[in-house]
C-alpha cells in the first residue's frame, strides 16, 4: 500500500446477491500502528432459533473459529454473539477520519456490527494505551456519522458480561460474599406495591396472564401477583441455549401451559441486562397471537443494553454491578436475601494485568 491510499475494500455476496460481509486490508490496531493486514475470509450460514428454524445470515461457532481475530477478547465476544444467535459482521466497515485533499489518511474500524440492531461495538479490553486513541476516534465517527449508532465495551463490563454467560476469565473470579445494600426489603415491597397499582389502573377490566421468566423472577412474580387487585392467571417460561454449547439460539425448556392467544400478557423480569435473552422471549409470545405484551422488570441495568426491549413496569434502575438477592443469584447462591446487595468480587491478576 503506498503512502497516504486508502484501504480498500472488497464485497462478497451471498445469494440472489445479499451482502455477506466486507473485507478490509486495514484494521483500528494495524492501521495505529502502520501495518497493514491481512484479508479474512468470511461465511454466513442458518443457526436455530426459538421455533426450530435457521435464522437468516447468523453465524455459527464453527464460522466464527474460521474468522483470524486480532485479539483474543474479540473471539469470546463473537463467542457471546452465536449464544444467542445474533447475526453480527466483524470489522465490516472502516470510517474516513482524515483527507488530505481526495485521499483518506486515517480511519477508524469498528470491531462488530449487528446488522439487525444496526449496532457497531468496539472493545477497549486491548492495550490500555490504546483507550484513549479509540475514545478520540468514536467521538470523531458519532460528529461525522451522526446516524451510526457505535458503543464501546470497556474492559469491566466486557469481562463481567462474558463472566455472566459462562465464557472467559470472570467465570473463576474470586466471591468474596456481599457488598453494600442497594435497595432494602421496605423498599422493594413498596415499589412492588407501586407497580402493582399501575398495573391495577391499567388493565381494569381485563384479566392479564402474567408470565414469569424463571427462576430470577420467582420472588418479584410472588409479591407483584398478590398485590395486583384483578383477576389474573400465572403462567412461567424458563429458556436456555439451544441444543447445548456447540448452537447459537435460545430454547425454550418450558414453555406456557395456558391458552394466550387473544388475551393481555404481562412478561415479569427480575432483571433485565444485554436484552439478549428478553428479546427472542418476546417474539416467541408475540408469535402466539397475543392481544398485547407488556414487559415489567424490577431492576434495570441499562448501561449493559445491547438490544433495546421495552419495559413499560420497572421497579428500579441498578448499577453496572453485580446484584444479588430478591431472587437473584450468583451461582445459585444469595437468591434468599430479602434484600438486594451488590456483590464482592475480585477479578483474576490474569484480567488486570491484560
Amino acid at each position: 500500500m503506498e503512502p497516504g491510499e486508502a484501504p480498500t475494500r472488497s464485497r462478497r455476496h451471498g445469494q440472489q446477491g445479499r451482502e455477506v460481509g466486507t473485507e478490509l486490508t486495514l484494521g483500528a490496531e494495524a492501521e495505529a500502528a502502520g501495518e497493514e493486514r491481512p484479508r479474512r475470509q468470511r461465511k454466513s450460514g442458518p443457526t436455530l432459533g426459538l421455533d426450530g428454524t435457521p435464522v437468516r445470515g447468523a453465524r455459527l461457532p464453527d464460522e466464527t473459529a474460521a474468522i483470524s481475530f486480532m485479539h483474543p477478547s474479540e473471539r469470546e465476544f463473537a463467542k457471546l454473539l452465536d449464544y444467542y444467535g445474533i447475526k453480527y459482521l466483524y470489522e465490516p466497515r472502516s470510517f474516513p477520519l482524515r483527507w488530505e485533499g481526495n485521499r483518506v489518511v486515517e480511519m477508524h474500524s469498528p470491531d462488530f456490527y449487528l446488522p439487525e440492531q444496526d449496532q457497531y461495538f468496539e472493545l477497549t479490553t486491548m492495550k490500555q494505551s490504546l483507550v484513549t486513541q479509540k475514545n478520540r476516534k468514536l467521538r470523531e465517527v458519532r460528529e461525522l456519522y451522526p446516524e451510526i449508532n457505535i458503543q464501546l465495551l470497556y474492559r469491566r463490563d466486557y469481562i463481567r458480561l462474558l463472566g455472566k454467560y459462562g465464557y472467559g476469565p470472570m467465570v473463576d473470579a474470586k466471591v468474596e460474599g456481599i457488598g453494600s445494600t442497594l435497595f432494602t426489603e421496605e423498599q422493594l415491597l413498596r415499589r412492588v406495591r407501586e407497580i402493582a397499582a399501575q398495573i391495577t389502573k391499567d388493565y381494569a377490566g381485563q384479566e392479564p396472564v402474567l408470565v414469569g421468566v424463571l427462576r430470577g423472577a420467582s420472588i418479584f412474580l410472588a409479591d407483584l401477583i398478590r398485590a395486583i387487585d384483578l383477576p389474573t392467571e400465572l403462567a412461567f417460561m424458563s429458556v436456555s441455549r439451544y441444543g447445548g454449547e456447540h448452537t447459537g439460539a435460545v430454547e425454550v425448556l418450558r414453555d406456557v401451559e395456558v391458552n394466550v392467544e387473544g388475551r393481555p400478557v404481562i412478561l415479569v423480569e427480575g432483571l433485565v441486562d444485554t436484552g439478549l435473552t428478553l428479546r427472542p422471549i418476546m417474539q416467541h409470545l408475540e408469535d402466539k397471537g397475543l392481544a398485547s405484551l407488556d414487559v415489567c422488570a424490577m431492576f434495570d441495568k441499562r448501561a449493559r443494553r445491547v438490544i433495546d426491549v421495552p419495559i413499560r413496569y420497572l421497579g428500579f434502575e441498578v448499577p453496572d454491578e453485580f446484584i444479588v438477592g430478591y431472587g437473584l443469584d450468583y451461582n445459585e447462591r444469595y437468591r434468599n436475601l430479602p434484600h438486594i446487595a451488590t456483590l464482592r468480587v475480585i477479578e483474576p491478576k490474569a484480567i488486570a494485568q491484560r
